[in-house]
């Protein structure tokens, strides 16, 4: 998918009407609109990126962890789980790199 389709690309740029609950010059946070926790936030990177295949950029990948640090600690989550779904047989829907967090009730292992 080109990123001019990407409908991540087009949140991150202001295209929508999105809150962001962090941003910065490499990722934005924001709402997932359909939630699997009650907090369900995605971080994701400005440039466009299929997928964690297409990254090499290792200070990219810490900073979308960071990211989520400063997301989870805003708003009070002291347990959460981050997750990458990386191709269709994982779960990933939309092809732009995406870090899921997820908050707010007790999360069963194993998922899915």
């Amino acid at each position: 998918m080109s990123s001019r389709n990407c409908e991540f690309c087009k949140i991150q740029s202001g295209e929508y009407n999105t809150e962001f609950l962090f941003e910065d010059h490499r990722v934005v946070a924001f709402k997932d609109i359909n939630p699997q926790a009650p907090v369900h936030i995605l971080i994701i990177p400005r440039d466009h990126f299929d997928s964690l295949k297409q990254i090499n950029d290792e200070a990219l990948i810490g900073h979308l962890f960071t990211a989520a640090k400063t997301v989870a600690e805003k708003l009070g989550l002291t347990d959460h789980r981050l997750v990458i779904n990386t191709g269709p047989q994982a779960g990933q829907s939309v092809f732009h790199l995406h870090l899921h967090l997820l908050g707010g009730r007790y999360l069963g292992w194993p998922p899915g």
